[in-house]
């Protein structure tokens, strides 16, 4: 019997785990998953609860320099107050060792009026494929997923005017139309799942 190298086996079982955590996540133009967590302050949010409106789901990691250096330029929470006749903004820790104080501190420091909803286990992470804090998912009012990606076309922080792909998608649901893009690529750090 021929045993194959140990790298072969890796490669096949990474493969495999890729492929099958490709397979769930949800794909623009479907249901977005179902799912209820509590916020930093105790709070539960169940998506279903928020049908009939627009909701944003912004991945979050305070200690990651992409989405400091997006709370610094205050990209959120410009959009965030933008938008709050019309839209749900939600943010999502699915680090690991976060905690509701630790997120308590981070809304106090920052100074936004948002829910950061308490992920852990990284379940609702995994569910919708968040890769990257920041990572970005657009709900439309019947739960359609309309899009999904990065906050903008500029991953370094060095345009003056970046395009923001939120607030277009944003705008396009209020106006009757469709996001353009309505997927792009997300940036930033790993999300830090357990």
């Amino acid at each position: 019997m021929t045993r194959k190298p140990i790298w072969i086996l890796v490669a096949v079982a990474l493969s495999t785990a890729f492929v099958a955590h490709a397979a769930e996540t949800p794909r623009i133009g479907s249901p977005a998953p179902a799912f209820e967590l509590k916020d930093e302050n105790g709070v539960s949010h169940d998506l279903a609860s928020y049908r009939g409106k627009t909701v944003v789901l912004e991945w979050t990691n305070p200690g990651c320099p992409y989405v400091a250096r997006h709370y610094k330029a205050d990209t959120m929470e410009r959009l965030a107050k933008q938008y709050e006749s019309d839209v749900v903004w939600l943010a999502v820790n699915s680090t690991h060792y976060n905690t509701p104080e630790d997120s308590r501190s981070w809304k106090q420091e920052q100074g936004f009026e948002y829910a950061t909803l308490q992920d852990p286990e990284g379940t609702v992470g995994k569910r919708y494929g968040a890769t990257t804090t920041p990572d970005m998912f657009v709900i439309d009012p019947e739960g359609v997923l309309r899009y999904a990606g990065a906050i903008d076309d500029d991953p370094r922080g060095r345009n003056d005017a970046p395009k923001n792909y939120v607030d277009g998608a944003l705008g396009k649901l209020m106006a009757g139309g469709d996001p353009d893009p309505s997927q792009t690529k997300p940036y930033g750090c790993s999300v830090k799942y357990k």
